[in-house]
């Protein structure tokens, strides 16, 4: 039988893959909403959002349904309640990140999305009345200064922009999503029909949002097969599916509920390294192919102190980690 030592890394592995796959979707969604724009200008900003967040839900559940309905079978209530909590806390926080990301850089977003780091610690005080331990606090307060350096926050203007507001906003969102991963009431459901139900509402919840949206303007629904003749579109919208959805969130909802969300809120902070490592040439080789002006992001020195010390509150918190309750 293997050691808690060694099965917890293996959990930590297996969410740091989670985060490549997740770094992989910041080049990509700016790279489909550009393709997007380029296809059907009169889209809005929440218009191509939703298109962004539809066809990769879609396509999950269809894929799981096919891929693992051995699974499926015996689904209980009690999984597709936690499958449809999900759904409604990550499409909240896709939707504000997804519109954010068109008003910002992707390695900042990545940065910003890490405020949960923050948020679950706090909720989990608040819930149990008892403080955590002071390397909670002290890995909190780092990312907390990483992500203003990198935000490069004014504290005299006290403003920050609309991608950097809606990205923290979606990270409210995102805290209720790993908290409910760790919820009690739901320590027996399997990993793979409550990631089904999450795709299939989250899919139910963004094609209604579509349909609100082309009743209300433009572009008009018979210009929307256009997006579909495009082969740059459909290969991004391809891999944002097979990689940053069936992978990510299989991951995830498999490995996380065996630690406690306030270390896992830490190990995805390893997410927006990955991020703007990818950022650093990833648009290049996209716009090569799909003929738009995406350009490689660049190394900054808010990008290296602010990273850094995000990174030194993942390392601090990986030293002792807290214990599963």
């Amino acid at each position: 039988m293997p050691s808690s030592t060694s099965q917890h890394f293996r959990v930590v592995l297996m969410l740091v893959l989670a985060n490549v796959y997740w770094a992989l979707s910041f080049p990509l969604i700016k790279a489909i909403a550009f393709e997007h724009q380029r296809l059907l200008p009169a889209s809005g900003s929440w218009f191509i959002t939703v298109c962004l967040l539809a066809p990769r839900f879609v396509l999950a559940a269809a894929i799981v349904a096919v891929w693992r309905r051995g699974a499926l079978r015996g689904m209980t209530a009690r999984e597709m309640r936690q499958g449809a909590g999900l759904a409604l806390f990550a499409t909240a926080g896709m939707l504000f990140q997804n519109d954010g990301l068109q008003y910002t850089a992707a390695s900042t977003s990545a940065f910003l999305t890490q405020m949960y780091v923050i948020m679950i610690p706090l909720w989990v005080a608040l819930r149990r009345r008892r403080l955590p331990p002071a390397t909670i606090w002290v890995s909190c307060g780092l990312v907390l200064a990483g992500v203003a350096i990198l935000a490069r926050f004014d504290w005299r203007e006290l403003h920050l922009g609309r991608g950097e507001v809606e990205t923290l906003v979606s990270s409210v969102f995102f805290t209720g999503q790993i908290l409910l991963l760790e919820r009690a009431g739901f320590a027996g459901n399997r990993p793979i029909p409550v990631t089904f139900v999450m795709f299939v509402v989250e899919a139910v919840l963004s094609l209604t949002l579509v349909g609100v949206l082309l009743a209300s303007r433009t572009p008009r629904l018979a210009e929307m097969p256009v997006l579909f003749t495009s082969a740059p579109w459909l290969g991004f919208t391809l891999a944002l599916t097979l990689f940053c959805t069936v992978g990510a969130f299989t991951l995830m909802n498999t490995w996380q509920p065996r630690i406690t969300a306030t270390e896992a809120g830490l190990i995805y902070c390893v997410e927006p390294l990955l991020a703007s490592l990818m950022a650093l040439f990833l648009p290049g080789l996209f716009s090569l192919w799909a003929g738009f002006a995406y350009p490689n992001e660049s190394v900054t020195i808010h990008l290296l102190i602010g990273g850094g010390l995000i990174t030194a509150a993942n390392v601090l918190i990986q030293l002792k980690p807290l214990p599963k309750p």
